[in-house]
């Protein structure tokens, strides 16, 4: 089993590892169209990625907004939106998603931010639920597929 490094992605060479995975993911397998996949939310953004320790492939990433960035998604400036979480199939099952979540809870609580929100795919909601994620309000549809909002208050 290979391990895993998670990272805030600094450097232009991070970030466009951050696009691959997410273009990977979105993009090729789930069918989002490029063109809504990548938005002007991504320049001032938080992202994190995981790499793979011995050779330093991308695995996963994930991407934290927050202030003015997150207010429409949020409603609060002290709440963060998670987004953008993804995971490279040949590490999934490997505790990549939740150190990424753990990653971008710390980013926030690194600004200060009392929670954190995020819009899940409907089928992703037991894992968020185990890493402490409460679901409010109804399904609604994002590029085409289901989702619910949650939330987890940062202590």
């Amino acid at each position: 089993m290979s391990t895993f490094v998670v990272r805030e992605a600094v450097s232009d060479e991070d970030r466009a590892a951050c696009f691959v995975v997410r273009k990977e993911v979105f993009v090729v397998e789930q069918g989002v169209p490029e063109e809504i996949e990548y938005d002007a939310y991504d320049a001032s953004a938080v992202h994190v990625l995981a790499v793979r320790s011995e050779d330093g492939l991308p695995l996963g990433t994930g991407r934290l907004l927050f202030g003015e960035a997150a207010l429409a998604k949020t409603g609060d400036l002290a709440v963060g939106s998670l987004g953008r979480l993804a995971v490279a199939q040949p590490a999934r099952g490997l505790g990549v998603g939740v150190a990424l979540v753990r990653a971008i809870e710390e980013c926030a609580r690194e600004r200060g931010l009392s929670a954190v929100d995020l819009h899940a795919q409907t089928h992703a909601l037991g894992f968020y639920d185990r890493l402490g994620y409460e679901v409010y309000g109804p399904e609604f549809l994002d590029a085409g597929i289901e989702h619910r909002a949650m939330r987890r208050g940062l202590s």
